[in-house]
């Protein structure tokens, strides 16, 4: 969930273009220029295919976060008018909705929330019920990074376009684990990142429909990004993507991105899902036998497995964990509000991916059933 391994396919496509290349792109008027830019616009349209997006609604970033303040700050700025509603759930990632806090503070619009289930799920109903004419916007992320729920996508976004809401997706979570069809699921936008994904840190991808890409302005400007300007201040952006796109980008990054494409496609996302779900039925069912263990949510599908060894503050269980082999991530998990709505501040999380082995679970069961308070403290002090 906060990060993942890296293949040797993409170590290999970031080392290839720093030993082979180590141009820059669309600037160059000789060979490697042309070469490496191909690759890289190549490099979208394996996105776009994987998605299921056209190729120039693919816009690549800096990562998720970046993706998720280009269209609050490119959207949100433009259209949310004093009294417009941006509805969210109290289970999102900061990234996803801090940037709407401070356009909702500059606009005079509000926040509003999804109410949640007990155990933290976003219904059909619940969504519906909280859907009114003043609702511009919808913020949801696809599967939380703190309980793991998947929340029904396609449905939500049918009920939010009914009421003229657009429909913005983070699915950092989500698209690394399971087939994304923006077009059926017919999302507005969404947002991912490669090093979640098995790919290099550095670059993300924003899909958003072409009409609204090319109604929303760049919240930074530079080369790449322009036609043309004079000396009187006027400019002339490119098209969508290109408008998105000032600056040099992390070419390595993403050439390494389209390697972990390729490496999803040849394993392909029934046997992710299947592997990830066998390893999180077999870990959760035995944790759930002791009664020192909390789990939050063993009802979740995806790999995210939330829990508290009772007693033992999070980060000094995941101390204790990293002392037996095991990395896990403990505290809030930048989803500061969802941990008021479970009532405990921190949580340890286990993130499973299709790579991890019954023999590694079997590591975590037997940490996790001879945690005490004193062990963690003996490491500490």
């Amino acid at each position: 969930a906060a990060t993942t391994l890296k293949p040797q396919s993409v170590i290999d496509a970031v080392v290839r273009y720093y030993t082979d290349y180590s141009v820059n792109i669309h600037r160059g008027d000789y060979d490697l220029s042309y070469q490496v830019s191909d690759y890289y616009e190549k490099t979208r349209k394996v996105v776009a295919s994987f998605i299921q997006a056209e190729v120039n609604e693919v816009v690549f970033t800096a990562g998720a976060s970046a993706s998720l303040n280009l269209v609050a700050y490119g959207y949100g700025e433009k259209y949310i008018q004093e009294g417009d509603v941006i509805l969210s759930t109290e289970s999102e990632h900061a990234s996803s909705i801090l940037p709407w806090f401070r356009v909702a503070s500059q606009k005079k619009a509000n926040i509003e929330y999804v109410p949640m289930t007990e155990d933290g799920q976003i219904t059909i109903e619940n969504f519906k019920n909280a859907m009114h004419s003043k609702v511009k916007v919808v913020v949801l992320a696809h599967i939380s990074n703190v309980l793991g729920y998947v929340v029904p996508i396609k449905e939500l976004t049918e009920i939010a376009h009914s009421f003229g809401a657009i429909v913005i997706v983070d699915g950092a979570q989500s698209v690394p684990h399971i087939q994304t069809r923006v077009k059926d699921w017919d999302i507005d936008f969404l947002a991912f990142s490669a090093h979640k994904m098995y790919g290099p840190t550095g670059v993300g991808v924003l899909y958003g429909k072409y009409h609204l890409l090319d109604s929303i302005e760049p919240y930074y400007l530079g080369g790449g990004s322009n036609a043309r300007f004079d000396r009187c201040g006027n400019i002339t952006l490119k098209n969508p993507p290109y408008k998105f796109e000032a600056g040099t980008p992390a070419i390595e990054a993403v050439l390494g991105l389209r390697a972990a494409i390729e490496y999803i496609e040849s394993i392909g996302f029934d046997k992710i899902e299947k592997v990830e779900h066998e390893l999180r039925t077999y870990l959760v069912n035995q944790l759930k036998e002791f009664k020192h263990i909390k789990i939050y949510n063993p009802d979740a599908t995806s790999g995210i497995i939330t829990l508290n060894a009772i007693g033992i503050p999070s980060q000094d269980a995941a101390i204790y964990l990293n002392s037996k082999g095991i990395m896990v991530r403990a505290g809030n998990h930048c989803a500061k509000i969802l941990l008021d709505v479970i009532k405990t501040p921190e949580t340890i999380r286990i993130s499973l991916s299709f790579y991890n082995t019954h023999e590694e679970c079997d590591r975590i069961v037997q940490a996790l059933r001879e945690i005490t308070l004193e062990k963690c403290i003996d490491l500490i002090f």
